[in-house]
C-alpha cells in the first residue's frame, strides 16, 4: 500500500495544476506557427533573456524607424490629376476665360482635366495637366499663348480638388474621404478635418496603409512629446485607420497575487507595471528566476525571459514596454509544485489507507 502511494505520489508531478516554463537550450519546447515569405511554417521560437543590451537594441531600432519616416522627402507642392477643375484666367481676354459670358457660376467656367490627364484651352491646344503642379501648367499655358498675345497675364488655379483622396476609419468622430488638396495633409490635419479623435482610441498603434505595406503611426507620441517623425504627409490612396483599444490587453497569469487582464493605457505599460497591477509575484508559490513575457504577434512570435532574482531586475522590467495582447507569466516553485502533488495525492492515500484497515478488520 505504501509502495503504490509513493508511485502516485511521483506520478502526480507530471499531473501538478499550472503550467510549467522551463528554458530547454534557449528555445521554445514545441513548434510554433510563424510566416516565413507570405507563408506559414512551424518553427521553434528562439527564448531570449531581457537585458540592458536587449532594451538598448530595442530602443535604438525604434528610433530608427522614426528617423526614416523623418528623412523621408515629400514634395509639398499640389499635383494636378485627372478629375480636377482649373480655372483659368487671362486678364482683359473675357472672350478666352469665360467664353460663355462673364455670369456663368464658376463651377461652370472651368476647365476639367480629362482621364487622360489633358485638358483643352483655346490657342494653346491640349496640354499635358496631370502630374504638374499649378505653376508648371501656367508656365506651359504662357509659352504657348505668347505666340498670339502681347502683354500676356495669366493665371491658373484649381477650383475643385476631385483627383486625390485619403480616406480616414476608426476611432474618429467623423470617418470618411479626405480630399487632397494645395494645404498639405498631415494626419495631424487629417485627423483634425475628421472631428478628433474619440475616448476609446488606441493613441499608439494607428496605421497608414500605402501601396500594399502599413506603417505604424504613435499618435501619443505625436501629440504628447511633439515628434513630428510620426506626422506624415499622407498621399492619395492612403488609409489612415485608428483602432479602438479594447483589444489593446495584455494578460498576467501564473504565480501572481492576482491573475488579470490589463487594459494598456495611453499606450503605456511596462512589464513592472503589469507585475505590480496584479498584486506582485507570489513568494510563496512563484519561481521568480523564471518569469517569461510571451509575444505570439505573426510573422515572428517571441519569447523573452526576466530572471527576476537579479538585482537589476526590476529596473530592466520597468523599462520593458509590453505590446498588445502579450502574456506575462510566472512560473511555479518546485516546493509549490511538491506542494499541490500532495495535496492531490493524500485525500486518496487516506482513503486507500482507510480502506485496507477495514479489510484487515474483517
Amino acid at each position: 500500500m505504501l509502495l503504490a502511494v509513493s508511485l502516485l505520489a511521483l506520478s502526480g508531478c507530471a499531473i501538478a495544476p499550472g503550467m510549467k516554463m522551463k528554458q530547454q537550450h534557449g528555445s521554445s519546447h514545441g513548434g510554433i506557427p510563424v510566416v516565413e515569405d507570405g507563408k506559414f511554417s512551424i518553427d521553434k521560437v528562439r527564448i531570449v533573456p531581457i537585458t540592458a543590451e536587449l532594451i538598448i537594441q530595442r530602443e535604438e531600432l525604434n528610433r530608427r524607424k522614426e528617423k526614416t519616416y523623418a528623412s523621408e522627402r515629400v514634395d509639398t507642392n499640389y499635383r494636378i490629376g485627372a478629375h480636377d477643375v482649373l480655372d483659368i484666367t487671362v486678364w482683359d481676354h473675357p472672350e478666352l476665360t469665360s467664353p460663355g459670358g462673364e455670369r456663368r457660376p464658376t463651377e461652370l467656367i472651368g476647365h476639367v482635366v480629362q482621364d487622360d490627364g489633358t485638358l483643352f484651352f483655346p490657342y494653346a491646344g491640349t496640354i499635358n495637366a496631370a502630374g504638374k503642379s499649378v505653376g508648371e501648367v501656367r508656365q506651359t499655358l504662357i509659352a504657348r499663348l505668347t505666340k498670339y498675345i502681347e502683354n500676356l497675364q495669366l493665371d491658373v488655379r484649381v477650383i475643385d480638388y476631385r483627383s486625390q483622396r485619403v480616406y480616414v476609419v476608426g476611432e474618429v468622430n467623423t470617418p470618411g474621404i479626405q480630399a487632397v488638396n494645395d494645404i498639405p495633409l498631415t494626419i495631424a490635419e487629417a485627423i483634425n478635418r475628421s472631428g478628433g479623435l474619440t475616448t476609446n482610441a488606441d493613441l499608439a498603434n494607428a496605421t497608414v496603409s500605402r501601396g500594399g505595406k502599413t506603417i505604424t503611426i504613435d499618435l501619443l507620441a505625436l501629440y504628447e512629446n511633439g515628434d513630428i517623425a510620426q506626422n506624415l504627409l499622407l498621399r492619395d490612396g492612403d488609409v489612415l485607420s485608428v483602432p479602438d483599444r479594447s483589444l489593446n490587453k495584455v494578460f498576467v497569469l501564473g504565480e501572481v497575487n492576482k491573475q488579470s487582464a490589463q487594459l494598456i493605457n495611453r499606450g503605456r505599460l511596462t512589464l513592472a507595471e503589469a507585475l505590480t497591477d496584479a498584486g506582485g509575484v507570489n513568494f510563496t508559490t512563484s519561481n521568480p528566476e523564471q518569469i517569461f513575457v510571451i509575444r505570439g504577434k505573426l510573422p515572428k512570435p517571441e519569447i523573452f525571459h526576466l530572471d527576476g532574482t537579479s538585482p537589476d531586475a526590476l529596473i530592466l522590467a520597468d523599462r520593458f514596454p509590453l505590446q498588445p495582447r502579450d502574456v506575462v507569466y510566472v512560473d511555479t516553485a518546485g516546493v509549490a509544485r511538491w506542494s499541490r502533488v500532495i495535496n492531490q495525492v493524500l485525500p486518496s492515500a487516506s482513503f486507500l489507507i482507510n480502506q485496507a484497515g477495514r479489510a484487515a478488520a474483517y
